[in-house]
């Protein structure tokens, strides 16, 4: 019998070293943690999806974003906009270490994919509506769970750390879909930067906003903590000064450089979508 992995804490222990709460909600599920927190000279809103080893669904316990995941995501953040109607947007900071959406007859039969579709429009429409929506990368944030928390940030932060991964599927589910080892896909991974895992490859592709070095991603201290706290406020005010869409990702000279390709495809469809 294989081993059962560890789950991971990093979610929640950045959410309690910049919060100083648990944020558990008097409704929904445990793994949908939500706190409000003094940043800079604004109150942010920190939302985390965390592993619980007792949840309902078996396919959601090791930190994958489910069915009931994901609609909590786009109930608080929906809520969050509401709430600051007619008042300055607040911003809303996603902790992102997620494995993956979770796999499973129960999520299928009952719509996961129209959940996750939830959570990632309540991001999305919080970023248009104004909400300076940063992603903090403190572990993995792999397929379908980054999709719904994360990925829609105006900017991503992440921690410059051997345990923060990043991809559109995890190593062995890769491994299986090309029928390589997960070993023949690392090495692949070192030549062509977008089958890569590790958060430099990431970075390259244009997606980081910043890398933060020197941190102690497992057991953060204070320092560690009041050098994410600038980081969070500097993103922040780049987030309200820039558009509230994502064209930043293909304008940085990383992307420029890695996905010339891409974007070279983009304007010649536009090219041909407007022409008469």
């Amino acid at each position: 019998m294989s081993a059962v992995p560890a789950l991971s804490p990093r979610g929640l222990a950045w959410l309690r070293a910049l919060t100083g709460q648990e944020g558990l909600a008097v409704t929904g599920p445990r793994t949908v943690r939500v706190a409000d927190a003094p940043l800079g000279a604004e109150t942010a809103r920190y939302i985390a999806v965390v592993p619980d080893a007792g949840n309902r669904f078996p396919r959601a316990r090791q930190g994958e974003v489910g069915v009931d995941e994901a609609w909590a995501l786009a109930s608080h953040v929906r809520a969050t906009v509401a709430a600051d109607q007619g008042v300055r947007a607040r911003p809303i900071v996603a902790l992102v270490d997620v494995t993956s959406q979770a796999y499973g007859r129960r999520e299928e039969l009952l719509g996961i994919h129209l959940a996750a579709a939830a959570a990632v429009d309540a991001y999305a429409s919080a970023r248009l509506a104004g909400h300076p929506v940063i992603a903090l990368l403190v572990g993995k944030a792999i397929s379908g769970g980054f999709l719904c928390h994360g990925y829609q940030a105006n900017r991503i932060l992440a921690l410059n750390s051997p345990e923060v991964l990043l991809h559109a599927m995890s190593k062995q589910a890769a491994a299986r879909v090309t029928r390589r080892t997960v070993e023949e896909l690392e090495c692949l991974g070192e030549r062509i930067v977008p089958m890569a895992y590790d958060v430099h490859s990431f970075a390259r592709l244009g997606l980081v906003h910043k890398l933060i070095e020197g941190i102690n991603a497992d057991a953060p201290v204070g320092a560690d903590v009041e050098r994410v706290r600038a980081e969070l406020i500097a993103a922040i005010a780049d987030a309200r000064g820039g558009s509230r869409d994502l064209g930043q990702r293909l304008r940085s000279p990383a992307a420029q450089e890695t996905r010339a390709a891409s974007i070279e495809v983009r304007r010649r469809l536009s090219e041909q979508w407007h022409a008469s």
